[in-house]
């Protein structure tokens, strides 16, 4: 992970660098001043790294610079003057119903095209992963957490709803129980309880969390990569379908990786 960061970067602005090394990509948040704050300007970086990605890169990793992944949505879009050049929340709030929803669509786009099937999606947490920042942690595939890692989803005590994609994830992750009541009382999942509910694949001490996903990253590019990306298409789809669907599914999917494997694909 050092050695990619150190790469040249293909994207380096509003709290987003980019940086490539052969099959893997690095998206780093580069604000630790602020734990790592959002904004519209760095959901766009996050759009525009998305969009950069070289079609060789099979696994994305997604981390924060400092102490914290990132602590949620900065505080100053709900001040009259919000960021500059961009406008304030309680304004978004005040016009029209359809202009605030195209708002609120194009800050997803920044948590959606983690979830491509081409790609695995890694995200690397330590410190806390607050709101918005629980709910980046949540876009992508896998989750490898430091010991000190702090989720919590605060919108609701804030008089909000989590609408940054983060709620579909956490269902079928944790269940909806226990997703209803992290959301409702916006406490704090730590390290043990994320591992033991699925939020979390891996638990490490902190300073070991770079090695952990870059181990990570190696054992993902061991296999082929249409291989991995059909899998991963028959995984996302499985939750909508029914058992004959699925089957059918496989099928399909087998055939393809049959008839590619003796040079007769499409």
């Amino acid at each position: 992970m050092a050695a990619t960061d150190s790469a040249t970067p293909l994207l380096d602005q509003d709290g987003v660098r980019l940086t490539v090394d052969g099959a893997t990509a690095t998206v780093t948040l580069t604000n630790p001043a602020k734990r790592n704050a959002q904004s519209p300007a760095l959901w766009r970086g996050l759009v525009e790294a998305g969009r950069l990605l070289p079609g060789s890169v099979r696994v994305a990793v997604l981390r924060g610079e400092g102490r914290s992944f990132s602590a949620g949505l900065d505080r100053q879009a709900f001040t009259p003057e919000g960021f500059d050049g961009e406008p304030s929340f309680l304004d978004m709030g005040k016009g029209p119903a359809e202009e605030l929803d195209a708002i609120i669509a194009s800050y997803q786009e920044a948590f959606t095209w983690w979830r491509r099937s081409d790609l695995i999606t890694i995200a690397a947490v330590q410190g806390h992963a607050i709101g918005a920042g629980f709910q980046l942690a949540l876009a992508c595939d896998l989750r490898v957490v430091a010991e000190d890692v702090q989720f919590a989803m605060r919108e609701t005590s804030l008089g909000l709803v989590p609408d940054l994609t983060g709620t579909q994830p956490l269902v079928h992750l944790v269940g909806y129980a226990r997703a209803l009541e992290i959301c409702a009382t916006g406490r704090f999942v730590h390290a043990e309880e994320a591992e033991r509910t699925g939020l979390a694949n891996l638990v490490v001490p902190a300073e070991q969390l770079d090695a952990a996903v870059a181990d990570l990253a190696a054992a993902l590019l061991a296999a082929p990569r249409d291989a991995v990306v059909e899998t991963k298409a028959l995984l996302q789809g499985a939750v909508g379908r029914g058992l004959d669907e699925q089957r059918a599914a496989e099928r399909a999917a087998q055939g393809r990786r049959l008839r590619d494997l003796v040079g007769q694909g499409d």
